[in-house]
């Protein structure tokens, strides 16, 4: 048997914060998190579980730090490493000048296993613990990806670019070739440990209407795997769009037409929706990933976040990597604040980092595992560092409240703000800092 036993301040999300009947969060200024073989055993005030603490048991204390879920993370590129802090293009005319070179590179196997081995190492450094995956439209990609996660005990979902027009023909597969593809990594890695399947067409533009119908059939083959794609992002992609598609009623319909619409399925950005979409996605329990840095970096637009709380549609965060600017979370979060500010909408830091939390574990069906410290699910947890740098720890030492504290580490906060991440009950990172 494993057993570890954390005592500090604790927070975990049981609801939305916005939306609960209670406060939506449960908070220990000295808690107690025990973990037993990978799963969350016990959490609760020190002063009630010390006692049910083994007497041999090695208690690890943390000050002036706090231990929180691990961050979710539902739209990211592991190809697009490289493509970061690429300048002055948008949407297009970035996949066509920098992304799609780049990908081509991942036909190479070694480049793949390097590429995973970087990325995974980046997320885990920002104390993400989970993220929903495009590979390319290599399958040797996610094959490279998927036995990266798997030596790490990630929980990680990823899938197979579709893609077989409007890009390089170096990049193009057919749709028959895609769904070939795309079954044999399903049957391989859906379920394998702790790794899951996402069918993946890039977006409307680059996918025929039979390669999309491909998609839409894996998905009822298979019931369980996951759904990614892009949507209304760009309004130059947007009118392209209905130029491709003049028998849809909008974007969303193009992908509702091909079956793409179900409680797994997750669409990046959302920027550019009507009504109609909104009301659809709400129907269909669909949800968005939310990618702010990618959103202002490629000048795409502000996320109506208010829009999506009046119809009641899902939502998560996303980093968007390469389109997006960083691997933290928290910097996600600082420009979502942003985001939100300009659309005259507040973001709460509660529920900001319910939506980096538990939110992205709803969205993507896995609060059941993830996502919350809540008995017998998966230990995949951080523990941030109030005094990472001089700025963060003098900034706390004025702060009365939890808010207060939640709100200057989303502001301030980055990588150097993680001093661990733990996955299933294992410590696979720790900051120097704490040397």
């Amino acid at each position: 048997m494993s057993l570890n036993v954390l005592r500090g301040e604790i927070l975990s999300f049981t609801d939305d914060p916005d939306q609960s009947t209670d406060q939506g969060y449960v908070h220990y200024d000295d808690g107690i998190l025990i973990i037993e073989d990978g799963l969350i055993k016990a959490i609760g005030p020190a002063s009630e579980l010390l006692s049910a603490i083994p007497a041999d048991a090695v208690v690890l204390e943390y000050q002036n730090k706090l231990i929180m879920p691990g961050f979710i993370d539902t739209h990211i590129h592991y190809p697009q490493v490289d493509v970061l802090a690429s300048y002055g293009e948008q949407l297009l005319e970035w996949l066509n000048n920098y992304t799609f070179p780049t990908e081509k590179q991942f036909s190479d196997p070694q480049t793949a296993r390097e590429t995973a081995d970087f990325f995974l190492d980046e997320l885990i450094k920002a104390g993400t613990t989970t993220a929903l995956v495009f590979g390319t439209v290599h399958p040797q990609s996610v094959q490279a990806f998927f036995e990266a996660s798997e030596s790490r005990n990630t929980r990680m979902i990823c899938g197979k670019v579709m893609m077989d027009r409007h890009a390089p023909d170096y990049l193009c597969d057919t749709a028959d070739q895609s769904y070939e593809d795309s079954k044999a990594l399903i049957e391989q890695w859906h379920g394998r440990g702790r790794q899951l399947y996402a069918v993946t067409p890039r977006f409307a533009i680059t996918s025929s209407d039979e390669q999309l119908q491909k998609a839409g059939q894996l998905l009822q083959e298979y019931p369980g795997i996951f759904m990614q794609t892009h949507l209304s992002e760009n309004t130059d992609e947007v009118d392209f769009v209905q130029q491709l598609f003049p028998g849809a009623e909008d974007y969303l319909d193009v992908y509702d037409q091909n079956g793409l619409l179900s409680s797994r399925s997750v669409f990046a950005h959302g920027i550019h929706l009507c009504e109609r979409e909104h009301a659809r996605l709400r129907d269909t329990q669909s949800s968005i990933s939310f990618c702010p840095t990618s959103n202002l970096f490629l000048g795409s637009g502000l996320l109506d976040l208010a829009a999506l709380e009046k119809a009641k549609v899902s939502y998560s965060m996303g980093t968007d990597v390469g389109g997006g600017t960083s691997f933290s979370m928290l910097q996600t979060l600082n420009e979502a604040y942003k985001v939100a500010q300009l659309r005259q909408h507040k973001l709460s830091p509660l529920k900001a980092f319910y939506l980096a939390t538990l939110g992205g574990a709803k969205a993507l069906k896995l609060d059941h595992l993830i996502g919350t410290l809540q008995p017998d699910r998966e230990a995949d947890f951080i523990v941030l560092d109030y005094a990472a740098t001089p700025l963060i720890k003098r900034r706390i030492s004025k702060c009365q409240t939890l808010e207060d504290r939640l709100f200057a580490m989303m502001i301030l906060g980055d990588d150097r703000s993680i001093a661990e991440t733990w996955v299933a009950g294992q410590c696979l990172y720790q900051s120097s800092l704490n040397d």
